[in-house]
């Protein structure tokens, strides 16, 4: 008889171990999706800061900004290997020198390769905006379909042209 209510105790805490299992899982499931675009927001905030820097033509401000986008992308588990590893390295390029030409040579590459990026998996529930500069041949990503050209500066501030959008 003993062991009649042992073996219902353990089948009745297998079910409930099941029903907690199902629950968690349900329950994590829309947390993990917001975690991605909080995760893929806060990569491209990382990003609007180093071009936010260049803009305003302060290298030691681009050189901090590519240092804790590096520092993101790191703990950042929902990007691909390849993409946070290449996206790494152009960012460090960037933060491993404090001249604005060379930073803004490099930039073109971090943009470029975030793009693409950006284009495979959503990153925000923003609006993206690619911008075009015809004088570098060179573009960039933005929040606002503003233009506010990180490759010149003041100097030519709003040159270029919004030429795709993510939505």
């Amino acid at each position: 008889m003993l062991n009649f209510f042992v073996c219902k105790l353990k089948n009745e805490m297998k079910r409930i171990t099941l029903m907690v299992a199902i629950m968690a899982t349900t329950l994590l499931q829309p947390i993990s999706a917001q975690d991605k675009t909080t995760t893929g927001s806060n990569t491209l905030n990382g990003y609007y800061a180093i071009k936010d820097a260049l803009v305003s033509g302060n290298a030691n401000l681009a050189n901090s900004k590519a240092t804790e986008f590096v520092e993101t992308l790191t703990t950042d588990s929902t990007l691909p290997e390849v993409n946070r590893i290449t996206l790494i390295k152009e960012a460090a390029s960037i933060a491993n020198i404090k001249d604005i030409k060379k930073q803004r040579a490099f930039f073109s590459a971090l943009s470029e390769s975030l793009f693409a990026v950006a284009k495979a998996q959503k990153l925000s529930s923003q609006p993206i905006y690619k911008a075009y500069c015809p004088m570098v041949k060179a573009s960039w990503l933005s929040s606002s379909s503003s233009i506010k050209n990180p490759y010149y500066g003041s100097a030519m501030l709003t040159c270029g042209n919004v030429v795709e959008t993510l939505k």
